[in-house]
C-alpha cells in the first residue's frame, strides 16, 4: 500500500464535504483509478463524470498515469460553461466582463491585468501582433494556474482569457482578473498569474514591424531571452530555450 494526498477544489470540495484528506491505496494505482474509487465513495461526484480533470504534483495526467508514494492529487471540477473565465478567443477582449466573472461580495480587492501591444519591441517600430495558441492546451494551462493560485493564497474567484489572431498597437492581448478579500494576495496572485502563463501556455507570438516580421518562438522562450518578468527565472524546460526567431524577407502585406 502506498499514501497519497487528495485536495478537492470548488464544486467538487462542496460535493464530497472536505478539501483535502490522506488515503492508502495499492501499489500501482492510476489516476483514472483512484478517481473511480472516489466517485463511487461520493455518488454526488460522479456526476461531474469525464468532466473532471486530474492533477499529480500540481501537472495535469491522463487517467493511465501511474500514482507514487507521497503524490499530491488535485480533482480539478469544470470550468462553468465549459469556457467562461478561462478562454481563448479569437475576438476582442473586454477587461470589465472579464473582470464581472470574478466579482464576488466577499471581496475587498479586485486586481486586473491587461496586456496590450506596444509600438516597439528590440529597437523596431511594431505595426501589430500575431497569437496563436493551441487552445485546448492552453485553457488546460489557465484551470493549472487557477489551481495553483487557489492552493497558494486560497483564491478562487480567477480569470484568464487570451486573444488570437492579430492585435493591433493598444488593444488587449491578454485579460486576467483576480478577486480576493485582501488587495495583497490580489496583487500578488495577479502577478504569479501571468508571470506562470508566460512559463507553461502554449502560445506564440509574431512581431510584424514596417519591414518584415518575426515569429518570436514561444512566449515564454521570449521572456527568458529577454528578461522580462518572473518567467525569466522559471524552472520548466521551454523558459529555458532562447526564442526561435524566424524572420520574414518579405514585407508584413504581402
Amino acid at each position: 500500500m502506498i499514501r497519497v494526498t487528495i485536495r478537492y477544489f470548488a464544486i467538487a470540495r462542496e460535493l464530497c464535504g472536505h478539501s483535502v484528506e490522506e488515503r492508502e491505496i495499492s501499489e500501482g494505482t492510476t489516476a483514472g483509478e483512484l478517481l473511480e474509487a472516489l466517485q463511487a465513495q461520493c455518488p454526488p461526484l460522479a456526476r461531474l463524470g469525464r468532466a473532471l480533470l486530474l492533477m499529480v504534483n500540481r501537472r495535469y495526467v491522463s487517467p493511465d498515469h501511474v500514482l507514487q508514494p507521497g503524490d499530491e492529487v488535485a480533482v480539478i471540477p469544470p470550468v462553468s460553461g465549459g469556457g467562461g473565465p478561462f478562454r481563448v478567443t479569437d475576438e476582442p477582449l473586454q477587461p470589465e466582463a472579464i473582470r464581472a466573472a470574478v466579482a464576488d461580495p466577499q471581496a475587498g480587492a479586485i486586481v486586473t491585468f491587461v496586456g496590450t501591444t506596444r509600438n516597439h519591441a528590440r529597437g523596431r517600430t511594431v505595426r501589430y501582433l500575431e497569437y496563436e495558441a493551441y487552445a485546448e492546451a492552453a485553457e488546460a494551462c489557465f484551470v493549472q494556474i487557477a489551481a495553483e493560485i487557489a492552493e497558494r493564497w486560497g483564491i478562487e474567484h480567477v480569470a484568464i482569457v487570451h486573444r488570437t489572431g492579430r492585435v493591433d498597437v493598444g488593444e488587449a492581448s491578454v485579460v486576467i482578473a483576480v478577486a480576493s478579500p485582501h488587495r495583497a494576495e490580489a496583487f500578488a496572485a495577479c502577478a504569479y498569474a501571468i508571470d506562470r502563463l508566460k512559463q507553461i501556455a502554449p502560445i506564440w507570438k509574431k512581431e510584424v514591424y514596417d519591414d518584415g516580421e518575426v515569429w518570436v518562438g514561444s512566449e515564454a522562450a521570449y521572456q527568458a531571452a529577454f528578461g522580462h518578468g518572473a518567467a525569466a527565472q522559471g524552472t520548466g524546460g521551454a523558459e529555458r530555450n532562447a526564442p526561435q526567431t524566424i524572420a520574414s524577407t518579405r514585407s508584413p502585406g504581402a
